[in-house]
């Protein structure tokens, strides 16, 4: 790896140093709320990542791995508690109330599971 320096006004030598430019990841809530609880918790960690490179590989991973969990748990809750399509067809309105009520869970589930650990 070659360093390369530039020259300040006062004969000072500086190294031209940069961050790793991240691939483009259109990033959803949950690398969003990791990044935001790393920024702000976790400062040592995200700085770390950061200049390393390899925080938006992280966000991706978490995020990921977070929609598939969500996705996953929300199925499953729903077959549990019995809200189905016919419920759904039958009184939307309590299908609605349900379906909130399992997102709502399961993302609990996934913040204290994923994001903030």
């Amino acid at each position: 790896m070659e360093i390369t320096y530039r020259t300040t006004s006062e004969g000072y030598q500086i190294p031209n140093l940069t961050v790793p430019v991240d691939p483009e990841y259109d990033m959803g809530r949950f690398g969003l709320m990791r990044k935001q609880y790393l920024k702000n918790h976790r400062k040592i960690l995200y700085v770390n990542l950061l200049t390393s490179g390899e925080l938006y590989q992280h966000l991706c991973e978490i995020d990921q791995a977070a929609n598939e969990q969500f996705e996953l748990i929300t199925k499953q809750m729903a077959k549990a508690e019995g809200v189905t399509e016919q419920l759904k067809s039958e009184n939307q309105m309590l299908w609605v109330g349900r379906m909130n009520n399992i997102r709502n869970r399961a993302e609990e589930f996934i913040r204290e599971d994923l994001i903030y650990s």
